[in-house]
């Protein structure tokens, strides 16, 4: 709709001293998006410093300041200073974008949207924020924190002052033209060839053995390894129904379209996988692989595991006693390592393929997919070349340290 001036009225006012009064109109947009009308009245100055059409300059340009240049309706619309930043993410942000958004998407984004923007800027007025500040805020945070923590702000600020403004709850997007500080430069590491085999070595639990090698050979992310069924295992591959987040299970949810795709198991953990089918005490279809028992409303029940337990009761102690940071045993870091070394062992497509990063939409019958036989051959080779003349499980295995952890059984590749 194109703009219709508003002159607003210029008036002379008081009786020894007669000064120049503005008044005008404004819309004011409330927290439930309302518009509200009302009059301002401004002092312009004396009579005898202002004539009258300088007067009435000086009232056009405390109206364009106080409006911002936005429209409603034919009049210029003004905003509620009530609409904090804090208030616009949990009222109107987080709702229209958490429909989209993973169970463990949401309870990082909210956390991180609390924890490094609204607790400097969640009292502000929306409509006072600037681009110069806004910068600034971004480059202390990339002083102290990593390239991730920063780029999560950056892109998390940037799409909530461009819905704001969609929305008409802000003249102009301050966000437009900010920028992606330099961040410092972020650790990724990965575990040797050596540690691979002193931990898969030193695990003797079916069901530990099993958990692990698929996040270390398979290169899963622990919301899919989590939340495989038996019916996921196909003989040689695994296909994922759902993702796990808080123990909860998400049936058909995975973090993108190529997700889905089946996970090929390289042979000798097909062996390891058999091994706990046959020893866990559900091998039913619809039964999860790595179950725990529920709590609560729950309690008795199997449900899927949390993936940090696991890790820090069942796995840790064992990487402490081989002298294995604990901080390199997660799945990231698992899942890091396999794309890192099958450099060495396939192509690039294949490395992709096997860790599912292609941008791909599943397509038609899920059970019918096939792995080419380039990607079993890459991921067999690597899990061959790892545990070459090694053992999975069985006999004494030397740590660090000078001792050694008896071990059951041999099984040998």
């Amino acid at each position: 709709m194109a703009m219709v001036y508003q002159k607003g009225t210029v008036y002379l006012k008081g009786t020894r001293e007669k000064k120049w009064y503005g008044k005008f109109r404004v819309y004011l947009q409330d927290q439930d998006g309302k518009e509200v009308e009302k009059t301002r009245k401004v002092v312009l100055g004396p009579k005898a410093k202002l004539r009258k059409f300088e007067a009435e300059a000086r009232l056009q340009e405390i109206i364009r300041q106080s409006n911002g240049g936005a429209v409603s309706g034919g009049t210029e619309l003004a905003y509620d200073d009530s609409v904090t930043f804090e208030w616009f993410v949990e009222n109107r942000y987080v709702p229209m974008r958490e429909g989209r958004w993973r169970p463990a998407t949401k309870q990082t984004t909210e956390y991180e949207i609390k924890r490094y923007l609204t607790s400097t800027i969640g009292t502000r007025p929306l409509r006072t924020l600037n681009t110069f500040e806004l910068q600034v805020l971004l480059n202390k945070l990339a002083q102290e924190y990593s390239d991730s923590v920063v780029r999560h702000a950056y892109v998390n600020l940037k799409a909530i002052l461009k819905t704001a403004r969609k929305l008409k709850f802000i003249p102009e997007n301050p966000g437009e033209d900010l920028v992606m500080p330099d961040t410092k430069a972020v650790e990724k590491p990965t575990l040797s060839k050596e540690q691979i085999v002193a931990l898969v070595s030193a695990v003797t639990d079916p069901h530990d053995l099993c958990l692990l090698c698929i996040g270390i050979f398979c290169g899963t992310r622990t919301s899919e390894v989590l939340g495989l069924q038996w019916k996921s295992w196909q003989g040689d591959y695994l296909l994922p129904y759902g993702t796990v987040h808080d123990g909860q299970f998400y049936a058909g949810k995975m973090k993108t379209g190529a997700s889905h795709d089946a996970i090929p198991v390289p042979e000798p953990i097909r062996k390891i996988i058999e091994k706990w089918h046959r020893q866990c005490e559900d091998p039913s279809p619809e039964a999860f692989m790595f179950p725990t028992f529920g709590r609560g409303e729950r309690t008795g029940q199997e449900v899927p595991r949390h993936g940090k337990n696991f890790l820090r009761w069942r796995i840790h102690p064992i990487a402490e006693k081989l002298g294995i940071p604990t901080r390199l045993v997660t799945f990231q870091v698992m899942r890091r390592t396999l794309g890192t070394d099958l450099q060495k062992y396939g192509t690039l497509k294949d490395a992709q393929r096997i860790l599912r990063h292609a941008d791909i939409k599943t397509t038609g019958n899920v059970y019918m997919q096939a792995i080419p036989a380039s990607v079993m051959q890459a991921i067999n080779k690597r899990t061959k070349a790892v545990l070459k003349g090694r053992v999975l499980e069985g006999k004494s295995v030397t740590v660090p340290n000078g001792s050694q952890l008896c071990l059951e059984k041999s099984v040998s590749y």
